[in-house]
């Protein structure tokens, strides 16, 4: 290279460089809090992050280049979930994205104007987070979980896998208003199915091992799980119990069945969370939540276990075993 052209390519180099620097720095950093009742190094919780993750970055953010993010996992408890909270809050975050009713109705309390994204919330209207689905109206908007009417599809699977089905009991944690939202939905819907639907309160390991017990006395039950967090913390004593007094059951999700349970029909959370990224995405470029509308679910998967179903001397119909997107043997 002759020595003019190489101060000249440097001369441009060096004019250029300022250039890219100013208008790197040019660029707003913003900011993203995460705040969850799940542990971070959950496989349900790693694989709907980084679905958001990914999600995320195909909308033109890169984390440490125009965006931030701060999370905090494994919030379990009021007082926790509120001092994880109020760390986030310090930090003075654009948006926050949450995830469960105990996590948001903390938020609620300690934050009126940051806004919020939510995931895995059935009843949004019911737990006081936003006025309706259309127009939210507050700082609080994302996706629902599930609706009321899948309590119809839980109940009509558990009567198509045993006829003879006539109990169902409903397991949760009446302290939470979903809980209490599913209760209604599969009490409206139970008649036409000539079942009887029996809430299962239940809040820790000695409450569920005596509820199901004593349910499982009467013949002819069967237990449905609607997404809760008491339930999810405790899938694996719920299987157990199910297994042991030979109660057919339906889970709100998949991985209840791929760690033993009977079968599932649930929404897909994974693609939710990246679907609450275009969410994000818009309020950080200046949408206003309360004009966000509500998404419902949209995606949903149907799991049978074929092992499980042999172990409780159940034959799983043919039309049940079509509509499955995935048989587990």
């Amino acid at each position: 290279m002759r020595r003019r052209d190489f101060i000249t390519l440097i001369g441009g180099a060096a004019t250029a460089w300022p250039l890219t620097a100013r208008a790197q720095q040019g660029e707003r950093m913003r900011r993203i809090g995460v705040l969850s009742n799940i542990a971070e190094n959950d496989p349900q919780m790693k694989a709907r992050y980084g679905a958001f993750l990914q999600g995320f970055e195909k909308l033109g953010w890169s984390e440490g280049r125009n965006i931030r993010i701060d999370a905090r996992f494994g919030a379990v408890g009021a007082e926790q979930i509120e001092a994880r909270a109020q760390e986030l809050l310090a930090l003075q975050p654009d948006v926050i994205l949450a995830n469960a009713p105990p996590v948001l109705h903390v938020l609620q309390q300690v934050n009126r104007t940051i806004p919020i994204v939510f995931v895995g919330v059935s009843d949004p209207i019911g737990a006081g987070l936003i006025a309706s689905l259309a127009r939210p109206g507050g700082n609080f908007t994302g996706l629902q979980n599930f609706e009321g009417s899948i309590t119809g599809k839980w109940l009509a699977m558990l009567k198509e896998i045993e006829p003879r089905l006539a109990r169902a009991a409903l397991v949760g944690n009446s302290q939470t208003s979903d809980f209490r939202y599913f209760l209604r939905a599969s009490e409206a819907v139970a008649p036409s199915l000539a079942i009887e639907i029996v809430p299962l309160a239940v809040e820790n390991v000695a409450g569920i091992e005596r509820a199901i017990s004593s349910f499982a006395r009467v013949a002819n039950g069967g237990l449905v799980l609607p997404p809760d967090g008491t339930t999810i913390s405790h899938r694996n004593l719920i299987i157990e119990l199910a297994a042991r007094h030979r109660l057919p059951a339906v889970y709100a999700f998949r991985f209840f069945v791929a760690a033993g349970g009977l079968m599932s029909y649930s929404t897909d959370l994974t693609d939710q969370y990246r679907q609450a990224a275009t969410y994000v995405d818009r309020i950080l470029r200046g949408d206003k939540p309360a004009d966000l509308s509500v998404q419902a679910p949209t995606k949903y998967e149907t799991v049978v276990n074929l092992k499980t179903a042999r172990a409780l001397g159940l034959t799983v119909p043919p039309g049940l075993l079509v509509a499955a997107d995935e048989v587990i043997e």
